[in-house]
């Protein structure tokens, strides 16, 4: 049976990053696939992270900066970046930025696995 999804589920992170699950095991118990609407500030960062899923962002404005161990890569407003499972990576926005993420298997703190 089909599922409306009337309203995202805002995620508390540390610092004033804004993340709204439509789809995922926070929002509607979702394992499988996770899709989320990303709000970060100018000179926002996170640790780097070696997640146990595929990540499919798709920049909808500002831009989005990924460090990874091969370099570094910038994408803007209609592009899309897309990182696999294993792979050492980092994101920040110097600008800004607003963003849709696609996680497969669905997000998770427990397989995000962080720097300290």
């Amino acid at each position: 049976m089909p599922q409306l999804i009337a309203q995202p589920h805002q995620i508390p992170v540390p610092g004033n990053k804004i993340i709204r699950e439509y789809i995922g095991a926070v929002n509607n118990g979702e394992s499988q696939t996770s899709i989320a609407r990303m709000t970060s500030p100018a000179g926002w960062s996170e640790p780097g992270q070696r997640p146990d899923f595929d990540e499919f962002t798709l920049v909808l404005s500002g831009k989005m900066r990924l460090e990874h161990e091969g370099g570094v890569m910038e994408a803007g407003p209609g592009q899309a970046l897309i990182t696999r499972k294993g792979e050492w990576i980092r994101y920040s926005t110097p600008e800004g930025c607003e963003y849709v993420a696609i996680c497969i298997p669905a997000f998770s703190p427990a397989t995000v696995h962080r720097d300290e």
